[in-house]
């Protein structure tokens, strides 16, 4: 991983003064470390293609993270490290044209289109404290609106940049920073930042090393979140984020409101015709087509809203999600699997095109109510509809299952299995039926 001059002296000096007096104690007492072992079976077959390959990739996951205590003194310094190893157990397809297994859901491939054996990355992360302000450089995990890795596979994503947090006043929690490159979940390289619909161009692919983030999240009451935050991926889009989460007592029961809206437009390369001809480019439709001079700009505005009832162990919850505009809801996806902050980002699909409105229900159960502690399922159902192109609107819908169990006590307290199964349809996408089966347990190391 390529470091700033920054971020080394700053990792440079969390050393030094970890390592004086005690300086040293706090760094060390207050560290935490663990190892995380996933294990995980992927299965995904394509229904309505000819000759589609699928894809069956098993593999096991470890999973190291440690995080220091800062250093005495007015500024605290501390480092984080995260290790990651993905081994493989069944790889998929042998890379033979004729083999209708699909590798690299899992794994990344080898120049001969195998699944790798095995793969590895790491990270560091430099940090520093003042008061309630926190500032970190080097690896990220961000989990924002405009911003989230994504967990969803063996391996988690990894990022590269620096953040600041603060939470000087109190029930408000500021933040911002600016992110260079990416690991994506099945991958070891650093990758450039880019959107859906980025193109190659002359060999070179449109991509960026600057996303900037600022925004906040306050607490209005102790039930009411008020959020906002912008994101820029320079020469790709600006976008703007306002969200409200209410959490409401009720006489029986309880409701949880979750509104939020997206305004996103074009910035840099991609608000013009020439950058848009490098690849600078959004999916999307646009009447004419390529004839069409806006054809790939950013234009789009999403707003959505969910509400979830739970009475005892019940939890019911509906939502509908509107994209507007000429282009799909923009957000940093470099293809090998992204997470988008959308309420219709689920198991398969993300339900996210131009002009697609989405209805979505759902139900989960907590069996604890019932003495069965650790136990848990949901279901949920989506439509969309509306979906621009190019004939006419074209729609789909996809239906998750899941089921969750942990266990509560015994030498193997923690130990978790889960099995997703979804099934999306529809005439905007291939037909696919999805199942995976998830064993995890987190040993404390720290």
């Amino acid at each position: 991983m390529n470091k700033s001059p920054l971020a080394l002296a700053v990792f440079a000096g969390t050393l030094g003064a970890a390592l004086s007096g005690a300086a040293h104690a706090d760094f060390i007492k207050d560290s935490k470390a663990s190892l995380t072992l996933r294990n995980f079976y992927y299965d995904q077959n394509t229904l309505n293609k000819d000759n589609a390959p699928s894809a069956h990739e098993w593999g096991q996951g470890f999973i190291f993270n440690y995080a220091s205590g800062f250093t005495e003194g007015t500024v605290g310094f501390g480092v984080d490290a995260i290790g990651l190893l993905g081994v493989r157990l069944d790889g998929g397809g042998d890379g033979d044209a004729t083999d209708s297994r699909k590798p690299g859901q899992l794994f990344p491939l080898d120049s001969d289109g195998t699944a790798v054996s095995e793969y590895s990355k790491a990270g560091l992360t430099a940090k520093v404290k003042l008061s309630k302000t926190e500032a970190r450089l080097g690896t990220l995990q961000p989990k924002l609106p405009v911003v989230t890795f994504n967990d969803g596979r063996l391996l988690p994503q990894l990022f590269e940049g620096g953040q600041i947090t603060s939470n000087e006043i109190d029930g408000l929690t500021l933040t911002a920073g600016q992110l260079e490159h990416t690991k994506t979940r099945s991958s070891t390289d650093d990758l450039g930042l880019r959107i859906g619909g980025a193109k190659t161009v002359n060999g070179i692919q449109a991509d960026t090393n600057k996303f900037y983030f600022a925004g906040g999240d306050y607490k209005l009451t102790k039930d009411l979140t008020a959020q906002y935050y912008y994101g820029n991926l320079e020469d790709f889009y600006d976008q703007h984020f306002l969200g409200l989460v209410h959490n409401w007592a009720l006489p029986v029961g309880a409701l949880k409101s979750d509104l939020r809206y997206f305004d996103s437009s074009s910035d840099g390369k991609n608000a013009s015709t020439a950058g848009r001809a490098e690849g600078y480019t959004s999916s999307g439709y646009w009447n004419g087509g390529s004839k069409n001079p806006d054809n790939g700009e950013v234009d789009n505005q999403t707003w959505s809203a969910l509400f979830t009832y739970t009475l005892g162990g019940h939890a019911l919850s509906a939502g509908y999600q509107q994209v507007s505009g000429s282009s799909a809801f923009p957000f940093l996806n470099q293809g090998d699997g992204s997470t988008a902050y959308l309420i219709t980002d689920v198991q398969i699909n993300k339900f996210l095109s131009a002009g697609e409105r989405t209805w979505q229900a759902g139900y989960a159960y907590d069996f604890a109510k019932l003495g069965v502690p650790g136990l848990k399922a949901s279901a949920l159902y989506l439509s969309g509809d509306n979906i621009h192109a190019a004939g006419s609107d074209k729609k789909e819908w996809e239906r998750d299952l899941r089921l969750d169990y942990v266990l509560q006590e015994g030498t193997l307290k923690g130990l978790g299995f889960t099995w997703r199964n979804a099934s999306l349809r529809g005439n905007a996408t291939n037909d696919q039926d999805e199942n995976r089966l998830i064993v995890s347990y987190t040993l404390p190391l720290l």
